[in-house]
């Protein structure tokens, strides 16, 4: 069986055309993703109403820890398999690639039955009182069965990135995305089936995700096929070692998620307890947003790691520092052009997903050119977590995620509406970015001859 660093050369291609070769599918992919999620806020919006903004964006954050936790074991199982490869061990990489499933479907499952053992409280935990209550319930309940898909999904497209097929990987997110916003638009509009239809539809797309990345594992793999893992106690004694392993190289991909997760909490409060439902609703519009800019940032942070990951096993300096720049200075340009488009255009982009012109429309239009000049620090932090990541350096990986999502944005929020007023509210991401930046560039300068 042919290897698949006969057709992508990790150690010697060029730099730029080696990153572009990940780059343009893995960011093409999820584009196809930002459509859906952008195309499901404008049918909810329009289809269901700003109350159904709301419900969703309550959920979001059950989606952003299921995500995260595919993450870690997608991101630990991609930096430990690449090293292997980068040593010629074909059946460590494939073993540490089947153990990172059988974790992550292990956790998902009892996710998803936690979840549905203890709705009302975890919808409580959520901000999901009074009128905001049924809908969220009708949506959070008909979502669960999306823990298993998302998971299998997200880690499978790790493995088949670094097996060498970027392009099967922007497929699986392309045709589950196609999926997702014909149902979407189905179910919520023809069928009249509100927040259920719209729970359906992704559930569906994730069904049509895990058998694009099935169908590619056992078909189609080229070095990374799946390998069938012994049931002796000296077996399982080594999955556990592995997977301890990765989830120690993964966990700043969990704390990200959850980052973005106490994010949408955090805010949802803030912004119900100064502005009332009309604020979350607003804030929904943010946070169907976000996570594009998030996609756009971690598409270049994975398209540089089985890049730099590979030539860190190999003991390749020159050629980490080199993908490093070229991702940063995408990743950069990237959040500068968005950060303009923002601040320039923020009634266009109101406009898609409310027409009515009211008090929601009016409060996220005056807040979003505030909360956009966060895109640059965030493209800054994120690429260089996930360099972190990639080098095995999980320790600032860790503490810079931590910052950037829980400290300093927590504190953000608390303090900077009792001085600003509603503005603060919009500027208490911009802040945990910039501040996780300036931490981020002192500790490179003091370190700076640091071996890599």
């Amino acid at each position: 069986m042919k290897d698949n660093r006969d057709s992508i050369d990790f150690g010697s291609a060029d730099i730029g055309k080696l990153f572009r070769s990940f780059f343009f599918p893995t960011l093409l992919g999820m584009l196809f993703n930002m459509a859906f999620i952008v195309t499901d806020g404008i049918f909810v919006g329009h289809g269901i109403g700003p109350q159904g903004l709301a419900a969703i964006n309550l959920i979001a954050p059950i989606m952003m820890l299921i995500n995260g936790l595919a993450m870690m074991f997608g991101i630990g199982a991609s930096v430990v398999v690449a090293i292997h490869l980068s040593h010629n061990n074909i059946k460590a990489a494939r073993i540490n690639a089947s153990q990172s499933f059988m974790a992550g479907c292990f956790v998902a499952i009892l996710m998803g039955i936690l979840c549905y053992s203890f709705p009302d409280t975890v919808l409580r935990l959520l901000g999901a009182t009074g009128e905001l209550y049924e809908p969220s319930y009708e949506y959070y309940i008909w979502f669960l069965p999306t823990c298993l898909l998302m998971t299998i999904e997200t880690i499978g497209l790790f493995i088949i990135r670094l097996d060498g097929s970027p392009r099967y990987a922007m497929v699986a997110n392309i045709i589950p995305a196609l999926v997702n916003i014909a149902l979407d638009y189905i179910f919520i509009f023809p069928l009249h089936m509100g927040l259920k239809g719209a729970s359906l539809a992704t559930d569906i797309g994730g069904v049509a995700a895990v058998v694009m990345v099935a169908i590619y594992m056992f078909f189609f793999s080229k070095t990374l096929r799946p390998y069938r893992i012994k049931h002796t106690r000296k077996s399982l004694l080594l999955t556990l070692r592995n997977v301890r392993y990765m989830v120690h190289m993964g966990a700043s991909g969990l704390l990200g998620e959850l980052a973005v997760s106490i994010m949408f909490v955090t805010g949802n409060l803030a912004f119900k307890h100064y502005l009332g439902p009309q604020g979350v609703s607003a804030f929904s519009i943010a946070c169907y947003l976000f996570p594009l800019f998030y996609m756009l940032y971690n598409a270049v942070a994975q398209s540089a790691q089985p890049i730099i990951s590979f030539n860190h096993g190999s003991g390749n300096t020159d050629r980490v520092r080199k993908t490093l720049t070229h991702s940063l200075i995408v990743s950069t340009s990237i959040g500068l052009l968005m950060t303009l488009f923002f601040i320039f255009c923020p009634s266009l982009i109101v406009s898609i997903f409310i027409s009515d012109g009211g008090e929601v429309s009016t409060i996220a239009t005056q807040g979003l050119p505030f909360w956009a000049t966060s895109f640059i620090f965030m493209a800054f932090n994120i690429t260089m977590i996930g360099y972190y990541q990639s080098i095995e350096a999980s320790l600032p990986a860790t503490i810079f995620t931590t910052l950037r999502g829980i400290l300093f944005l927590v504190a953000a929020f608390l303090l900077l509406p009792l001085w600003l007023g509603p503005k603060g509210l919009w500027l208490a991401i911009p802040l945990s970015e910039c501040l996780t930046t300036l931490t981020i560039v002192i500790c490179e300068f003091c370190f700076v001859n640091r071996e890599l």
